[in-house]
């Protein structure tokens, strides 16, 4: 017994051995993609150059509301829990791939009943006892051409997915609380506007009534002072309706039930704004920044590894198993010698034929790896793209801001003055009209504007991938 315990270490031993050697299949590169040197010059007029840091970029809005909702955000927020959970998920799925690498032994224990009959007696005699047994089996596969190494390399490559997704996650969420944020800004602040201009149209309606009942002016124009106030009282339940949705909206993203957040948010504040540049750093600072982008060379990683995985099929298999079987019909006998009996040795499986089943799913693997890596390289496209047209827009914006300003004071001087003149009966109520109507319409442009100006500015954050620490990678 003791010469079978040295053969089986020595089997063992070689076996660990024998688990380092070979794993076929291509080892992963990460691929190499061009870059432009800097952003296009035009879109550069607003940013700075230089290392970027985007972790907690909404604080340069300097708004303690937006800050609360961001830190709500990141404790509640249940697609944050959800990828969290699929991190766990991987990372057990990784440990069932390495677990291969071990030997699966497992334990068997019966007791029963056993009835049978002598037939080398005339009549046949039935004899009938107790049976007891327990053994151990073992069944070890030596990974000789690493489709096991491959496997877990593969899993490890997805669980690291599964944590750029988080990320990924993260970077998408904490935009979209910052964008709503402003959305209900922007939308007080166009309800504050619709209001205001409704009460001075109202005042307008009253004026024409009276000089209507003094027989100055003809009825015309107070139906159209009157279709002038309805038209902006109709302006006002969307963008109360808007305001409404954008509320839930935040109340649903910090894991909270809808309206949750109308008190907090109910009293009217300025729309976030921020005077600092963004520094924009380098288009090739996307690949290591941006999550979506390293998603999706692990995901390239990992399929890569299929490969390997698939294509040990092509070779043999070495297994080594093993069996312990003790059987006696009393217990009290069951360890002795004579009720022991073992089984050891390598077994060789081989498919040697099997239609080209393997290798048309080595081929498909080289295929599926192909059509991963152009995802990437579009991933990589896709970014570029969103930042450029991100920061165009915030520079187009910013702009635009410009002008509208000059109308909508432009627009509040001319109400003035030709109030004024309609009052003198120098004018008519036509041109009163108008410039009210211009008025609501340049004021209203305004405040949508500077709203955009923000949002644009949350876009540029999301599209370079901020939200989370690089620092804490390296």
């Amino acid at each position: 017994m003791k010469m079978k315990v040295t053969l089986f270490s020595v089997a063992v031993g070689g076996a660990v051995l024998l688990n380092g050697c070979i794993s076929v299949g291509p080892d992963y590169k990460a691929p190499e993609v061009e870059t432009p040197d800097a952003w296009h010059e035009a879109a550069m007029s607003d940013f700075e150059s230089g290392e970027s840091n985007l972790q907690t970029w909404w604080t340069v809005f300097n708004d303690p509301m937006l800050n609360g909702l961001i830190e709500r955000v990141s404790t509640n927020n249940l697609s944050l829990k959800t990828a969290t959970a699929r991190i766990e998920q991987a990372a057990a799925l990784r440990g069932v791939s390495a677990s291969q690498f071990y030997p699966d032994i497992n334990a068997d224990v019966a007791a029963g009943t056993v009835q049978s009959t002598d037939r080398n007696t005339p009549a046949g005699t039935d004899r009938q006892g107790e049976v007891y047994g327990a053994g151990l089996s073992m069944a070890w596969e030596l990974d000789l051409w690493g489709r096991i190494r491959r496997s877990v390399e593969s899993a490890d490559a997805t669980l690291q997915a599964s944590v750029e997704n988080y990320r990924d996650i993260m970077v998408l969420l904490y935009a979209e609380v910052a964008s709503t944020y402003i959305e209900v800004r922007t939308t007080q602040a166009r309800l504050a506007i619709a209001e205001d201009n409704l009460e001075a149209q109202m005042e307008t309606m009253e004026l024409t009534k009276n000089r209507y009942e003094s027989g100055l002016v003809p009825v015309l124009d107070v139906s159209q002072a009157e279709l002038n106030r309805s038209r902006t009282e109709s302006q006002i339940p969307p963008l109360r309706q808007n305001l409404t949705e954008a509320i839930n909206r935040l109340s649903v993203l910090a894991g909270e039930m809808p309206y949750a957040l109308l008190q907090e948010l109910g009293p009217v504040k300025s729309i976030p704004d921020t005077n600092e540049k963004v520094i924009a750093g380098l288009p090739a600072e996307l690949l290591r920044q941006r999550p979506d982008i390293r998603r999706a060379e692990r995901e390239l990683a990992a399929q890569n590894a299929q490969i390997g995985a698939t294509k040990a099929d092509l070779y043999p298999t070495l297994t080594l198993p093993g069996s312990l079987v003790l059987e006696s019909p009393t217990g009290s006998d069951l360890f002795e010698s004579g009720n022991v009996a073992y089984s050891f040795g390598p077994q060789l499986r081989w498919n040697i034929f099997s239609g080209g089943r393997i290798r048309n799913n080595v081929r498909a693997e080289e295929a599926g790896t192909r059509a991963v890596l152009h995802t990437y390289e579009q991933t990589v496209l896709l970014a570029l793209e969103e930042v450029e047209n991100s920061m165009a827009a915030y520079a187009n914006e910013k702009d635009r801001i410009e002008s509208l300003e000059s109308a909508a004071a432009a627009a509040q001087k001319s109400v003035e003055l030709v109030t004024e003149l309609y009052k003198s009966g120098l004018t008519d109520f036509q041109n009163v009209l108008n410039m009210e109507q211009a008025l609501l319409t340049q004021q209203d442009e305004l405040a949508a504007s500077r709203g955009l100006v923000s949002a644009y500015l949350v876009a540029v954050y999301r599209s370079l991938g901020g939200g989370w620490d690089l620092a804490m990678e390296e």
